[in-house]
């Protein structure tokens, strides 16, 4: 089975090094989060997901959850709810939520970096506590008084979980065709009916009771998505004095067999007139259930990262000890019978891609984290807006492009393993299989595409990308005159200017043709993810020069970045080129003519 080691060296790298993160906490106010603090946090969290939860990934896959048709329970894997339970008292899941209910107030930022661990560690398994924080922060913006006092101490605490229940059989991501129903009780509760499908950890044995969010119409709703609103629906009745009841009528009604993540209940959930109550305003949930979609987004994006890193780790032992061939300039280890397959330089072009993106991805994804913290805890209303607008342009960028590199890190690390990659034997194929679904968790790839370029660069006349691209030319004006950083910032800047062009060509193109849009999306994502990445590499180079790192840390860190620069950055090149080609060749042929 594959093994994890949480990457403690590259994670204080990024925080202290690169991102400085210290005086942007004690700027927000986070008094406690000093270093010492922070190490102390990513020491035992380290401790926690290498030695209980990594060992139970394997287990998790081969065993998965248990169905009991005629009750409707779930019971997950061997040692999932043990784990849980270590979880829940060290106080892992109220890291970032406030004190106030619970939680012990410590940054995003922490959160995103507890998060990769966890998931890196047992992807499955992290998804039973990961939406009870997005049904808090729906909760904490949009709940009455009441509901937080009831609700949120629980969900924070970990004695109770949460789901997002949007999708139905036959609607995915256009909610606007949901058929859920809500109607008002006597006693202000409201009745609600329908089927939900695809709703992870809908139903288990982790926690006595499961606080579904649930989208549904009420009776008087107008059509399409301006007419959902958002109901906090328990699997045990709960009173709104925090009292709770009988079993409530919602079931699941099966589980899903799946590709990947087999530990995890992906459930299909049944409501049958059970008890709820309206969150916010009738007819707003979708603005309420965005709350929940946002933070999902940037968690999803960093179980891609995490699966990367554990796939990685373990492609880059397995191509160390393997013995095969001799390096084509002679051999490496005369007295050996082979070279180990690192000598070879296709070996080393996966296993460098792997790394390029795993670091460069892990500051993307802290880099969003950050301002999150900052659109909630700065006391500069200016700077909270410029944060929002960032973080807004970010997640797409940060979800989209996380979890399809994950696809590719993970395939490359089943190509260094060869065929002994393909057989469970070394856990391989199961990082594989576990990361597809990335790719689909909380919008498509093509959703997180369109977002970008529709909602977040179109419709706001690119004001994400260019508060993006000022904080890229105030890099490189800081450290233009520094000789060693010329290689990167040249070509980053060239780049930048590029980005810029090639937005404005677009949005010209498709406000004559909308079609455009869609037809440039996920190239330009992609576009807009290597450049996002070029720029943090530059980064890297210019804080591990100035840092007091060993020198062979600062030599990888430079090493990886000409690399990136020099084979991958290029792939902007083919992402242009489509984004350039337009609609017409995308929209000529007729649906009919596909064939049969």
């Amino acid at each position: 089975m594959s093994s994890y080691k949480a990457p403690l060296e590259d994670l204080r790298f990024a925080l202290f090094d690169v991102l400085d993160v210290e005086p942007l906490f004690s700027r927000l106010g986070f008094e406690d989060a000093n270093r010492e603090l922070v190490d102390a946090v990513l020491d035992e969290a380290a401790r926690f997901t290498e030695t209980v939860l990594a060992p139970l990934n394997g287990i998790g896959d081969q065993v998965g959850c248990t169905y009991d048709k005629a009750t409707g329970d779930v019971t997950a894997p061997p040692g999932f709810k043990q784990a849980f339970d270590q979880y829940v008292e060290s106080g892992w899941i109220g890291l970032t939520n406030t004190p106030e209910h619970g939680g012990q107030g410590m940054p995003s930022v922490l959160g995103g970096v507890l998060t990769e661990l966890v998931d890196a560690a047992n992807l499955a398994w992290g998804n039973f506590p990961m939406l009870s924080h997005g049904a808090v922060v729906a909760l904490e913006e949009y709940g009455e008084e009441w509901q937080k006092d009831v609700f949120l101490k629980p969900l924070v605490a970990g004695t109770w979980t949460g789901t997002m229940c949007l999708t139905e059989p036959h609607c995915g991501t256009d909610l606007g065709l949901l058929k859920t129903r809500a109607e008002l009780q006597a006693d202000g509760s409201y009745s609600v009916t329908g089927t939900k499908i695809f709703i992870t950890a809908g139903e288990h044995d982790l926690v006595p009771n499961i606080i579904h969010l649930v989208l549904a119409k009420l009776p008087d709703a107008p059509p399409g998505a301006k007419g959902i609103s958002l109901f906090v629906v328990p699997k045990f009745k709960v009173a709104r004095d925090g009292t709770v009841g009988d079993r409530n009528a919602v079931r699941c009604g099966a589980i899903e067999h799946k590709m990947g993540i087999h530990g995890s209940a992906t459930c299909v959930m049944n409501f049958d007139g059970a008890e709820g109550y309206l969150v916010g305003e009738p007819h707003k949930g979708l603005q309420a259930m965005f709350v929940m979609m946002n933070s999902a987004r940037l968690g999803v994006g960093v179980q891609g990262l995490g699966l990367s890193e554990r796939a990685y780790q373990n492609a880059l032992r397995y191509s160390r000890e393997r013995l095969q061939s001799r390096s084509l300039s002679g051999p490496k280890c005369p007295d050996k019978p082979a070279d180990p397959i690192i000598v070879h330089p296709d070996v080393r072009r996966m296993l460098l891609a792997q790394k390029a993106l795993i670091e460069g991805g892990r500051l993307l994804s802290l880099h969003a984290y950050s301002q999150l913290d900052i659109a909630e805890r700065s006391q500069d209303p200016a700077e909270r807006e410029r944060a929002n607008t960032l973080l807004g342009f970010l997640t797409p960028i940060s979800k989209g492009c996380l979890t399809e590199w994950s696809i590719e890190n993970t395939y490359n690390a089943v190509q260094c393993f060869g065929g002994h990659g393909y057989i469970a034997e070394h856990g391989m194929e199961q990082l594989a299989r576990d990361a597809r679904i990335t790719t689909l968790y909380e919008g498509t790839t093509g959703i997180q595409s369109l977002d970008l370029i529709g909602r977040k660069t179109a419709a706001s006349q690119g004001a994400g990308l260019k508060l993006f691209l000022a904080e890229v030319e105030a890099f490189a004006k800081q450290h233009q005159d520094e000789a060693a950083l010329a290689e990167f910032i040249a070509p980053l800047t060239a780049k930048c200017a590029e980005w810029g062009k090639l937005t404005i060509e677009t949005l010209q193109r498709a406000a004559t043709n909308p079609e455009e849009l869609g037809a440039a999306s996920t190239d330009y994502m992609f576009y807009s993810g290597y450049v996002v990445l070029a720029y943090w590499w530059a980064r890297s180079v210019a804080a591990a020069n100035a840092s007091s790192r060993s020198q062979a840390f600062k030599d990888a860190k430079r090493d990886t970045a000409r690399f990136y620069f020099a084979r991958m950055l290029p792939r902007t090149l083919a992402h242009k080129a489509a984004i350039e080609a337009g609609a017409a060749s995308l929209m000529a042929l007729d649906a009919d003519h596909f064939g049969d």
